[in-house]
């Protein structure tokens, strides 16, 4: 379903962007390379006809990408990201461990202890 939704959209791209290229912003373009000079009838059927060509392959090409969207295959609850399957695999002890504040005070109150029990007294 996918590839076919792809392939859509390609062909209505190209043909959007042929439809377009057709089109000429001062009301030129296919219509005045057909419809010839003094007939404005089929000059304005011209441009209906592109106008309406355009919104259709645009509405087209807005469903067959919502389509595609929706085809695509989407992981199963539960999943982890590598990053989190490699943190897993990782053997706890391995990955050092933040200290808190309570054993952080504890080490520098032994340090302290140990620089005061070295110091000589010189009272």
């Amino acid at each position: 379903m996918l590839t076919l939704s792809i392939v859509l959209i390609f062909i209505v791209s190209i043909l959007m962007i042929l439809i377009v290229l057709a089109q000429n912003s001062k009301g030129g373009g296919l219509s005045s390379t057909f419809g010839g000079g003094g007939q404005t009838g089929g000059v304005v059927q011209t441009n209906k006809f592109l106008e309406k060509t355009t919104w259709t392959l645009s509405i087209t090409l807005i469903v067959l990408s919502i389509t595609a969207s929706l085809s695509l295959d989407r992981p199963k609850e539960n999943t982890e990201s590598k990053i989190q399957k490699e943190l897993m695999e990782l053997n706890q002890t391995d990955i050092p461990k933040i200290p808190s504040q309570q054993q952080v005070d504890e080490f520098k109150k032994k340090e302290d202890q140990k620089k005061n029990a070295s110091q000589p007294n010189n009272k």
